[in-house]
């Protein structure tokens, strides 16, 4: 009867899950963090193009966003010194942050020893979403991305906080989406691609040109 009762207890808390899990993903274009005032951000940055990319997309978004809390995979030192220039200043808690997380995937890394990188960022990823709270994430591709939105989402799981989860797939990606991006568009709330051929194969992405 034990046994009975626990496998019972687990079927309906996986359910629960389940159904919070729908619920969040379905109330995300209701969100709007904006109608309260300052939108704090939490921003991924990648090496090399990823990094430059969203820092163009942070070109045009108003002082409204802010605090802004960028992120970094720990072993990419050159994001952080784009980051420092763009910012122009010395990190504040008040203007922006850089934090650094394990990477989830090295380049040309099997995907046997993928799994377990993206478990030990995502062991880093939820204490700090959980910490930051942010309104929205935005990101734009690096893997590094997939366990801080696995950790965005499970706050609004828990009923902690809905944040908003914005993804930007990258220019380079004209015909399929990258493997972050084909992750994330069952994930994300706005889905954001700059070529038409994607919008046409992703219809639930958006298509506005070429944003970055």
């Amino acid at each position: 009867m034990f046994l009975i009762g626990a496998v019972f207890a687990l079927f309906v808390l996986c359910l629960l899950f389940i159904v919070r899990f729908c619920i969040v993903l379905k109330t995300g274009p209701s969100c709007k963090p904006g109608d309260k005032g300052y939108v704090s951000v939490l921003v991924v940055a990648g090496s090399g193009g990823h990094t430059t990319e969203i820092l163009r997309l942070m070109e045009h978004l108003s002082a409204a966003y802010s605090p802004r809390h960028y992120v970094v995979a720990d072993t990419d030192r050159m994001s952080v010194e784009k980051i420092c220039t763009f910012e122009g200043c010395d990190p504040s808690p008040s203007q922006f942050t850089v934090c650094r997380i394990p990477r989830s995937r090295e380049v040309n890394q099997s995907w046997a020893s993928s799994a377990v990188s993206t478990l030990k960022a995502l062991q880093y990823s939820i204490p700090l979403v959980f910490r930051l709270r942010p309104d929205m994430v935005l990101c734009n591709g690096p893997g590094t991305c997939v366990p801080l939105c696995v950790a965005a989402l499970l706050l609004g799981i828990l009923g902690i906080k809905k944040i908003l989860i914005v993804y930007v797939e990258s220019i380079c990606r004209v015909q399929t989406l990258s493997l972050t991006g084909k992750i994330l568009y069952l994930l994300s709330d706005y889905f954001f691609v700059q070529w038409s051929s994607l919008r046409t194969r992703y219809p639930r992405s958006i298509f506005l040109g070429r944003i970055v």
